[in-house]
């Protein structure tokens, strides 16, 4: 199977989720796979929660980039690869992983997916979703406590000392390797309509 890879980068809460499933939702998961960065954190299981709570998530660092590489390549080479589970409520890597399979188009998402150079060379398409930093903010808190079981308290400590200054360092800088520049993400019908058209394009030429 002939196999073109999609990164969409941003910073937290921009809409790279939205705008992946709206790839998703174009094709059908029988032709498109998403695979999300934050499944690639490495495991801290080794050091005390009241150590973890304190690491800096946002950056690269924080990431198993070799781990993530390597999955990557082996779908582009026609191997399943079994994802990570991660618990964000306790910061360590689970026992149980999920299955991906071989697709025409993989979509992988996350705030530093546009940094790392080993990752920029496998995608086909680099996308970065732009979106105002109190926007991002409103639906970074919303998610953390209703999704990841944080407290009002702990997301805007680690927004203050971690988040925002990663975006600024990190994050912002990864737009210039974009081939598409994406406002509001997935809500941006236009952005996903031009994005399927170029997709269509390559796959066509493989």
């Amino acid at each position: 199977m002939k196999t073109i890879i999609i990164g969409i980068a941003g910073g937290t809460g921009s809409g790279k989720t939205s705008l992946a499933k709206g790839i998703l939702a174009e094709y059908g998961e029988g032709e498109v796979a998403v695979i999300e960065q934050d499944s690639y954190y490495k495991d801290l299981s080794h050091i005390l929660y009241e150590e973890r709570v304190n690491q800096n998530y946002d950056h690269p660092d924080s990431i198993d980039i070799d781990l993530f590489e390597s999955h990557l390549q082996d779908l582009l080479n026609g191997k399943s690869v079994e994802i990570p589970t991660y618990d964000f409520s306790t910061h360590v890597r689970m026992d149980k992983t999920t299955s991906v399979t071989p697709h025409h188009v993989i979509v992988v998402e996350g705030i530093l997916t546009l940094h790392y150079s080993q990752l920029r060379d496998l995608f086909a398409i680099k996308i970065f979703v732009d979106t105002p930093a109190d926007i991002r903010f409103i639906r970074r808190l919303t998610r953390d406590i209703h999704e990841r079981g944080r407290t009002p308290e702990s997301v805007n400590k680690q927004y203050l000392s971690t988040v925002r200054p990663m975006n600024e360092q990190f994050v912002e800088p990864s737009k210039y390797y974009a081939d598409l520049i994406v406002p509001e993400g997935g809500e941006n019908k236009v952005a996903v309509d031009l994005i399927r058209t170029k997709i269509n394009s390559i796959l066509k030429k493989l």
